[in-house]
């Protein structure tokens, strides 16, 4: 081997660092530095080497083309010929050259030595086009040029390689180079020869450092799909997607997976033994699709390592990562900056509210928090770029970087196909527009003209809603908030929203409402799954086996739902306090569940019939609530969240409590074990009547002013009619919160408030911080108000 030659040409992964991006650029110095600075780690990397600047530059003179790029891209640049023509003409220069010898024998050598170190002749290869300006943290270059997996053979690797450097003039490569101010000739192309992962025989994907949409920086975020991870970049499938709680790895016992979403995974890409392509995509079998690609202890392991990568880097990292389905193995195979989050500074946040109605059309993932509205154009390929129109809603099946021009012409972008780290997720949030990905069936349900509404501002779904609706934005200043001795808290029931509001000044979550996740999440009633053979109408039972495919335990399916979705809400506010209220609902409430019917009776009020505190003892329902505690134990036990106490809601009288609390210690929810704080909704006159026996079996009060107010005032808080009468300030219901306060106080328990009140008039808030409450939980939209107000007053205002 000519040792020298290799030297100007080609750099072994081990011989690279983050100090090499002008030599081999941004994705192959970042490998160099993961192997040669993380080896102690034991993160696995694949060994490999990359082609050198010089060897581009090589390329250039041999061919005596780059006179001839330079006078293209000028008659570009001056709008005598079109992007189209310019990239494919400049592309054709580089497919009919010719490789140099010197670099071509160079790469040969390495190729063999490479092979070598894995004990083969033709070693399978993926090859990665790494330029010198990409992976900044100011140029986002991801997806510009092109990659080639499972390349074989020392001809074929040169011909790949001479592709690689003719990427580095796509269209989109040009074009965002002219948009950041890059001059084209001073960017290089380095080629990354890798040895190939077999993940076609497992499964691969895309992890972040930080929660994509809302920035939260405590958590890893980890897409999934079986077979090779082109299809997770590209948005081609709907791929798994898993969170996990940073702050917990590596604690004994604890596994603070937070999320595990399954997707559909429709079909993954393998290896192609025969034609011209090395890959294809095949569909995916009943039990790819039903089951997740990663355990839980792959699910930590990459967690563990990003942590690793991101604390090396001192940033949030974007990483790729393959699954060896030989080795049975982990790699990561790529690492570079997150770009989107990393640029963002100052303490503000831009917040939308839809403030009109509309039929929903369309459901799927909330990329970015933004609403947008205007006219449907369905686009199907890229080629079709000049019939869209400007501000229109791009839909689509997916996107790619040949979309980019497009994309940044569009008030909204909705694909079919997708997950939180594909193609039309990234750039969509570079762009800083609203976006639904893994919707399935926009192209189908939606036309070309049609006016719409895009909303991502209602959590982790999204919804594209028939006709223009009203919506305000407002951008909300986190800077300069004032300290409050009264703990201000959040009234929260989404997990996403609860990732979206993370910046909010809050002291923890007053009220995580358990009902949203039960409807919103779960979707079946408890008993229909402690109680299915009980199960009479076909359709449920149907729906209920569709919604439990791949858990063995049906049960299973409420507890990890309801715990991952409360321990999302919970790692949120970590530290801080999270009050979880056990279930709410009414019977006609629970009735509306899948299945709910045949286990509810028919009330004739509801409002005030078989709810909170008197179904979790009754033998009619007592199963159900035992699924409910399960995921509370699950969430501070198995994932870590101690912080979480747990709220007893309409709670009649004190002998009930009893009742409840044994249910509870029956369940593994013992008062006082492991810092466990059981808290009592005061909501019923008798809560503040008896105030003093319910302060000696809970560990606070929480109070729910519109129950409240609906028990003393005698007026439905539904009815309309009486609307004019509903006043949380009459001085009725203020004399009992006052009585409440100062008897909880006597007793040495803490109040608070989780009712709309405080959160509708700022006032009123007032009033509770001059009666003595300890802390106050409030809508998100009125928090930074309410605590300016309290600091007011707790000055003397």
């Amino acid at each position: 081997m000519n040792e020298s030659r290799q030297d100007g040409y080609i750099r072994w992964f081990d011989d690279l660092s983050s100090n090499d991006v002008a030599l081999v650029g941004g994705k192959n110095a970042s490998l160099g530095e993961m192997i040669t600075s993380l080896k102690e780690k034991d993160i696995r990397v694949p060994d490999g080497f990359a082609t050198t600047t010089k060897a581009y530059r090589a390329f250039l003179a041999e061919n005596d083309i780059e006179d001839r790029i330079k006078g293209l891209l000028g008659e570009y640049q001056q709008g005598k010929a079109s992007l189209k023509d310019t990239g494919r003409s400049i592309r054709d220069l580089f497919k009919q050259g010719k490789m140099p010898g010197d670099v071509a024998e160079a790469i040969r050598e390495a190729y063999r030595e490479l092979g070598k170190r894995y004990d083969a002749t033709d070693v399978d290869v993926a090859a990665r086009s790494s330029a010198t300006a990409e992976d900044m943290p100011e140029a986002s270059f991801a997806g510009q040029q092109e990659s080639y997996l499972n390349v074989t053979g020392e001809d074929d690797l040169l011909k790949v390689c001479q592709k690689c450097f003719a990427s580095l003039f796509t269209n989109r490569a040009i074009s965002y180079r002219e948009e950041k101010g890059f001059e084209h000739m001073k960017v290089a192309l380095s080629v990354g020869i890798q040895k190939m992962v077999r993940s076609d025989l497992a499964g691969s994907g895309v992890l972040f450092t930080l929660d994509t949409d809302s920035g939260f920086p405590d958590v890893v975020l980890i897409n999934a799909a079986w077979g090779l991870g082109e299809n997770v970049v590209q948005g081609t499938v709907n791929p798994d997607q898993y969170t996990v709680f940073k702050p917990f790895l590596g604690k004994d016992g604890i596994v603070p997976i937070i999320e595990k979403t399954r997707g559909a995974k429709e079909k993954k890409m393998i290896y192609a033994r025969e034609g011209d392509e090395p890959t294809k995509n095949v569909p995916t079998s009943d039990d790819e699709q039903t089951s997740f690609v990663l355990s839980d202890e792959e699910i930590l392991q990459l967690a563990r390592w990003s942590k690793v990568i991101e604390d090396h880097y001192g940033k949030p990292m974007d990483i790729e990562w393959a699954k060896d389905g030989e080795q049975d193995a982990i790699f990561i195979v790529q690492a570079r900056p997150e770009t989107v989050h990393s640029r963002k500074t100052g303490q503000s946040m831009k917040t939308y509210r839809l403030k009109g109605q509309g039929e929903r059309l369309v459901t799927g993932l909330s990329i970015g928090q933004a609403i947008a509205a205007g006219k449907v154009c369905v686009i199907e390929s890229a080629e079709q770029i000049d019939d869209f129109k400007d501000d229109c809603i791009l839909v689509t099946t997916m996107t790619d970087p040949d979309w980019v021009p497009i994309m940044k012409r569009a008030a909204a972008i909705v694909t079919d196909h997708g997950g939180r780290t594909s193609h039309a997720a990234i750039v969509s949030r570079e762009l800083g527009i609203a976006a639904i990905v893994g919707s399935n069936d926009a192209t189908k349900k939606l036309r070309d003209g049609q006016e719409v509404t895009v909303s991502c501002a209602e959590g982790e779904k999204a919804y594209v809603y028939d006709g223009i609706l009203e919506y305000e934005e407002e951008d909300v200043d986190l800077e300069n908030v004032p300290e409050t001795k009264t703990r201000i808290m959040l009234n929260i029931g989404a997990p996403q929203a609860a990732m979206r509001w993370w910046k909010l000044p809050c002291k923890g979550v007053g009220l995580a409402r358990m009902e949203y996740l039960v409807n919103n999440v779960i979707k079946i009633h408890p008993l229909a799954l402690t109680r299915f053979d009980e199960v009479e109408d076909d359709k449920a039972k149907a729906r209920i086996e569709e919604l439990t495919q791949g858990y063995a335990d049906k049960k299973d399916y409420f507890v990890e739902l309801l715990a991952r979705g409360i321990g999302t809400i919970a790692a949120s506010r970590h530290p801080h306090p999270v009050i979880v209220r056990m279930s709410d609902f009414k019977t006609n409430e629970y009735a509306d569940l899948i299945g709910g019917r045949q286990f509810e009776p028919k009330e004739e009020n509801p409002m005030l019939g078989w709810r909170g505190a008197s179904r979790y003892y009754s033998e009619d329902y007592r199963d159900g609530f035992a699924l409910e505690c399960r995921a509370i134990h699950m969430v501070r036990e198995k994932m870590g969240f101690t912080n979480v106490l747990i709220m007893i809601p309409f709670c009649r009288t004190p002998a009930e409590a009893d009742k409840v609390l044994e249910v509870l210690a029956e369940n593994g929810l013992k008062r006082g074990e492991r810092g466990l704080e059981v808290y009592v909704m005061a909501e019923i006159p008798t809560n503040i009547l008896e105030a003093e026996a319910f302060a000696e079996r809970f560990d606070g009060f929480s109070i729910g002013s519109n129950d409240l107010t609906q028990l003393v005032l005698g007026i439905s808080r539904d009815s309309e009619k009486l609307s004019h009468l509903f006043d949380e300030s009459e001085e009725s219901v203020k004399r009992l919160i006052r009585m409440l306060i100062e008897t909880a106080h006597k007793a040495g328990r803490k109040v608070g408030i989780c009712g709309e009140a405080p959160s509708n008039n700022s006032e009123f808030a007032a009033f509770l911080v001059k009666s003595g409450i300890d802390s106050i939980s409030l809508q998100p939209d009125s928090v930074l108000k309410v605590i300016r107000r309290t600091a007011e007053v707790e000055q003397g205002g």
